[in-house]
């Protein structure tokens, strides 16, 4: 079977079939970085794949060379005859498209990173005009009537609390519910969003790009809940969580609300084990081998 069949097979399960499982998998909520760790793990190899796909399929009649090797040889790595590869249009053609592919996570990522960017700074401006500095939570306060906390990522971060909040959350609520969003800024959260985001735009329709995204917000939200409940009871987290599920934050902002609050609700309140080391060191190693698996057939072929 051809290295091009076989790198195109490969993504069709990572993009369509691995998705669904890890979805499932009873772990993932259990230990939300790991799972979290895995989506990225996934989209990598996903990408790398097909890119090589690409490569493979177009350079097989083309170019001598197969491959890892060829590729390297066709980018000038390796000492040849440049003369020939450069008048090799094949070859030419085959290293733009699946540089072409190899681009556009990147590039969703900077227009990504560059809309979120001036989001926050609309809304930091206003901020500046109708906010209320809060120094008890360091933190800004907004009149506003329906209960919310959020945060504002990046540079200037920001936590913002609504007075709907202030009104209805009492002192161990508010508390526990600005150390999950100081969790949010902590962690840089946001980067995680804009990659699954980036993926998504990419690969649009691809199950595994819309999965990542949605499991992603799920994941980061656990991931603050669990930094929120070292320090605050699941109590007050919990209660906090339901008094501001239905508050609406700003685009570009981490809210505690936030997305899948009934799952999160429930696995605050009864909590699970955390998984066994052996599915740690087990699911962190394919993490990292799932990307160089689509590398060693290349090199095999």
């Amino acid at each position: 079977m051809s290295a091009a069949a076989v790198l195109a097979g490969y993504a069709v399960v990572v993009g369509a079939l691995a998705p669904s499982l890890l979805c499932r998998a009873k772990w993932a909520h259990r230990a939300p970085a790991l799972a979290v760790l895995a989506w990225q793990g996934l989209m990598a190899s996903f990408l790398v794949a097909t890119v090589l796909a690409v490569y493979h399929l177009l350079l097989a009649e083309e170019h001598t060379h197969d491959g890892l090797a060829g590729l390297i040889s066709a980018c000038g790595l390796i000492v040849g005859d440049p003369g020939a590869v450069a008048s090799d249009s094949g070859a030419v053609l085959a290293l733009a498209v699946p540089g072409a592919v190899l681009m556009l996570p990147p590039g969703w990522l900077v227009h990504c990173a560059w809309q979120a960017r001036r989001a926050r700074r609309r809304h930091l401006d206003l901020l500046t005009l109708v906010g209320e500095p809060a120094p008890a939570y360091d933190a800004t306060v907004v009149d506003h009537a329906a209960p919310a906390v959020y945060c504002l990522p990046g540079r200037r971060c920001r936590v913002v609390i609504t007075q709907g909040a202030l009104d209805v959350l009492s002192e161990d609520q508010l508390r526990a519910v600005v150390e999950h969003e100081r969790a949010h800024i902590d962690g840089r959260h946001h980067l995680l969003h804009l990659l699954a985001e980036a993926f998504s735009r990419s690969f649009p329709g691809l199950p595994l790009a819309r999965h990542a995204r949605e499991q992603t917000t799920l994941l980061v939200e656990m991931i603050a809940d669990d930094r929120a409940l070292r320090s605050h009871p699941r109590e007050a987290l919990a209660s906090a969580m339901y008094e501001v599920a239905a508050g609406r934050i700003p685009p570009a902002a981490l809210g505690a609300g936030g997305g899948g609050a009934l799952i999160r609700l429930r696995r605050v309140l009864t909590p699970q084990p955390r998984p066994h080391r052996a599915t740690w060191l087990s699911v962190a190693a394919a993490t990292v081998a799932a990307p160089l698996l689509p590398v060693l057939v290349a090199c095999g072929h």
